[in-house]
């Protein structure tokens, strides 16, 4: 898997809401998770990531793609992967950590059911996972 490094994804881009919608894919919200968490303890990330991501998808006019459980575990996911490594690198974040980037290892599902995620109550608020690891 190559990692590369996506220089026009910036904090300052994304709370402006001027990064493309177009190529804000996955890995462009977990580089912007790991950014928030390089630079904000993990209270401070998570609100200031969900305040501008529901903001985006509001002015983009896909207010219901946002997921609040989705957006807090990921964050939390990022900041507990960041602590057990000493490195401060995305690329090398993103070659240990595959498995927050593949469709074939879906993380979500080996944390929560498919009936707690996509309901309407984990879409507006966190729930904390109901599957055991």
């Amino acid at each position: 898997m190559n990692a590369v490094a996506r220089p026009e994804l910036s904090l300052q881009a994304f709370e402006a809401r001027t990064i493309d919608p177009g190529t804000f894919d996955h890995e462009a919200h977990v580089h912007i998770a790991w950014l928030y968490l390089r630079q904000y303890p993990l209270a401070e990330a998570i609100g200031r990531f969900t305040d501008t991501l529901q903001r985006l998808t509001v002015e983009i006019g896909a207010k219901n793609k946002y997921h609040e459980t989705i957006s807090w575990f990921f964050l939390l996911l990022i900041a507990e992967r960041r602590a057990k490594t000493d490195s401060d690198s995305w690329l090398v974040f993103r070659r240990d950590n595959h498995d927050l980037f593949s469709s074939d290892d879906n993380v979500l599902s080996r944390y929560y059911s498919d009936e707690l995620l996509w309901s309407d109550h984990a879409r507006r608020s966190f729930f904390l996972p109901d599957r055991l690891v």
